[in-house]
This record gives C-alpha cells, structure tokens and sequence, in this order.
C-alpha cells in the first residue's frame, strides 16, 4: 500500500493514542499516532526526507537494537525482530510510509518517531511480545543524538558510494582526453583575450587538476563526517543510555556500511554542533565553482559554429530551438552550470541552519540533512552527465586550432629574449593591423633568418615554457 492510497473515508482509518490523546491514522499505514501528527502538522515544505535519509534511520535503528542487545538490555528475540524490520526500511521498502514533511520540528523528534512506529510495527507482526516505538525501537536513545547520526550516516554513504565515484570517473574521462590531445596547440586566452599557446590537453588537464583536488577534499573530509552523535541520547549526556552503547553503535554501523564510523569525542558538541555538514556543503562549493568553470569553458570553445571560436564540438543532444531550425546549443554544460548555482547556494542553506545550534541542541536539523543529500545527488549526477554525455564524446576542431595559433600577434614573446620586448611589441603591432602572421613580420623587421624562426615560433614549443633561444 503506498501513501497515495489515503482516503478521508473514516472506514479506512484506525484509531491511535499517544500522550495528548486519540489520533486516526488511514488504515494502511504502518506509521502509529506520532508521526500523524507531524502529517497533520507539517506540510510546508511537501516533500519528505529523501530516501537516503529513511535508509539511514533504518540502519540506526538496526545497530541500536544489535547495541542494546549485546549490553544485555533487550532480549535477543525482541533485537532480531527490531532489527529484521530496521533492514527492510533500510533497504527503502517502506519509503512510502514515511511522509513527515522536511521542515518539521527543528530536531527532527517526528522522522525519528516515524522510524520508531514504522519499525515496532513491523516487528510486532509475528513476534511474541509486542514492540514498543520508545521502549524497545528507541530504546538508549533520543531523537537529539538519532538525527545527528542519521545525517553522518547518510551524508558519509552518499560521500562514498555516490560522489568519489562520479568524481573519479569524470577525472579519468578527462585525463584520458587530455592525453589524446596533447598535441594538438591552440592559442591560450587570458582576459578572454588571445595569449600564448597551449595544447588542448594542457587545456583539459587544468580541470582534471581542479576536480582531483576535490578528491582529497571528500576524502579527507569523511572521518569528520563519520564521528557520531549517538550515545549522547537528550541533551550530551547519556542519560538512559549504557556508556558503552554508542561506541557499540559505531561498530555495527562500520561493519554494516563499510564506513569508519566512531563515537564523537564530545557528545554535547556533536548534538549542539553541524560544523561537519557545514565543511561538507563548503567541498560541494567548491565542486560547484569548478563544474561551473568547466561548463563555461566548454561553452565559450564550443560557441559558434561559425562565429564563434567553434575550437571544439560538443555531442549534438536534441534541437536547440523552437524557431531557428539546424540549432543545436550546449545543453549539458548549461544543465550543469545550473547544477552549481544551485550547490552554491545549498551551501548558504546549511550555512545558516547549522548557526542554529542553540545551547544544547540544533533545531534545523532536518533541513540540514535534506539538503545536505539533496547538493550530494546534485553533484554526482552533474559529474555524470559531464563525463558521459559532453566530455566522452566531444571533438576537436584542429584545422581551425592550427590555423588562429599561426596568425596569433602574441607569439612574438618567445622573441622577447633574443629582440627584446620594444621591438617584440613593434612587430605584434604590425602584425595585428596587417593580419600577417608574426613570422612574416620579424623576417622583415629582424636581422633573424627563416630557419630561426621557424624554430622560434613553433607553437608547439611554445607551450613547454621555458626560455627560447
């Protein structure tokens, strides 16, 4: 049964009771009184927490009941019955009955009941006691160190499973091409203005370059990322919590996902502070701010075809518009470059809710966690578009490279040396106003020979720096 089968008839609803009283909940559901109120309540944002959210819940919840049971505080029978309904919402089966709306209670206590319901649901059916949402799914726990660690969870599994992957691979694709076209010289452009020459692959490999140093960044950034809140339950403290039980958390959830998780050193600053996901949307920044650098580029080279600098042609995707037939526009970097600016500014999103860590607890913690998977997905799926369908595929213009590197005036500053800048500028002027190429010009205006600058000027090497002589 899925949420879409909600209906107002009172015959499809069942009564439920928590502490203010009578709720009903549609008939289908498997979530209990709690997490209908949140229904009932929040609906700002209409949209729930995303699936690798749910997932995450469903993974603490399965390692605090293996946790509870080791410390000998749950039976055995009970911890295999919560733990068996903890894996299938891990494994997304039940996303549908988990509708609490993003922006709810600041501590997300309505996710964390919605979880607790779910599961002790599941668990009661065939089991021989019956499984409590706060006494047995909660158990050791608060929804104040629950949500810290579902954020580390999720956040650290789409880190490792989702983005160093999409980052590799387009680092490859990129180097591979770079190595394809290292010989191949174009004119360089600083202001957007001609300069010296440079190999398209000199060219490709600077984003190579760029995307690599994101790399580290992810990397270097998942211990932070993988220090847990849970065992601080309320307030940092541990209160009714056994004070070996989030470091038994933190193993369960090592071994299950493959993830170094361990127990935050402090407890009260993990529960109080984001400071992680704050570095985490600041290294999807700064992915953000070179994917739109790369997009950009392959817009400027790829504009055209004919008036344009058309140095590349990218893969002709779809029509490009709905009146001027033949059109085709670089649909994939566009895509992409609106993928960072939304980053960009996700990045100001977790900024400002993880300020909100008032005294012991933050209360955007929710918001931090959505939108922190959301940037995650983002990211991954950019790099994957520019890898698979834009920089795979694209090709090179080589006879126009070859022939806008000949007539380019500025080549005359590998003479600098051997004529000296006066005279350097004296021939780049020339040539500029006659569109001679620059060879021609310090034949008539030098003392050099043919031979010399041929040797001189070759654009190829040129782009190995370097004094000429």
């Amino acid at each position: 049964m899925t949420a879409s089968s909600n209906h107002d008839n009172e015959a499809d609803r069942r009564e439920e009771r928590d502490s203010l009283g009578v709720v009903h909940v549609p008939a289908w559901a498997l979530w209990g009184a709690q997490t209908q109120r949140a229904v009932d309540n929040f609906g700002i944002a209409r949209a729930p927490m995303p699936a690798p959210f749910i997932r995450a819940l469903g993974l603490v919840k399965w390692a605090a009941a293996g946790a509870n049971a080791e410390l000998g505080l749950m039976r055995t029978g009970m911890a295999i019955a919560i733990q068996s309904a903890a894996l299938e919402v891990a494994d997304n089966r039940h996303d549908a009955h988990f509708p609490v709306d993003v922006l709810q209670t600041g501590s997300g206590t309505s996710s964390n009941m919605n979880a607790n319901e779910v599961i002790a649901r599941l668990a009661s059916e065939g089991a021989e006691v019956l499984v409590h949402p706060n006494d047995h799914v909660n158990m050791s726990q608060s929804s104040n160190d629950v949500i810290p660690t579902c954020i580390a969870v999720s956040t650290a599994e789409a880190l490792r499973n989702d983005l160093l992957p999409a980052l590799r691979g387009c680092i490859e694709c990129i180097e591979r091409r770079s190595e394809e076209f290292a010989a191949i010289v174009k004119t360089g452009r600083t202001h957007l203005m001609d300069a010296m020459p440079i190999t398209v692959g000199q060219e490709f490999s600077a984003w190579a370059a760029q995307l690599a140093a994101s790399e580290e960044r992810c990397q270097s950034l998942l211990p932070r990322v993988c220090a847990i809140a849970q065992g601080g339950t309320a307030v940092g403290t541990g209160i009714n919590a056994h004070p070996k039980f989030g470091a038994k958390v933190a193993v369960l959830l090592s071994e299950q996902t493959g993830n170094d998780f361990l127990a935050a050193d402090n407890s009260f600053a993990a529960i109080a502070g984001q400071e992680a996901s704050v570095e985490a949307a600041a290294t999807l920044k700064v992915i953000a701010v070179t994917l739109m650098k790369i997009a950009n580029d392959l817009r400027w080279l790829s504009s055209g075809p004919l008036n344009g600098l058309a140095e590349l042609q990218l893969p002709a995707l779809q029509p490009g518009s709905s009146i001027m037939p033949g059109k085709v526009n670089p649909v994939i970097p566009e895509a992409v470059a609106m993928a960072a600016a939304k980053l960009i500014g996700n990045e100001a999103t977790v900024t400002v809710a993880a300020q909100s860590g008032n005294l012991q607890l933050n209360v955007m913690l929710p918001l931090i966690g959505a939108t922190l998977l959301d940037g995650i997905g983002i990211a991954t799926r950019a790099l994957q578009a520019l890898h698979t369908q834009c920089l795979a595929g694209l090709t090179v213009n080589s006879e126009r490279l070859a022939e806008l590197s000949a007539r380019n005036p500025v080549l005359v500053t590998a003479l600098n040396p051997v004529i000296g800048y006066e005279l350097g500028a004296k021939i780049a002027k020339e040539a500029y106003a006659s569109g001679r190429p620059v060879r021609d010009v310090a034949l008539e205006l030098t003392d050099l020979d043919a031979d010399e600058l041929d040797r001189l000027l070759d654009p190829l090497s040129l782009t190995r720096g370097g004094i000429q002589h």
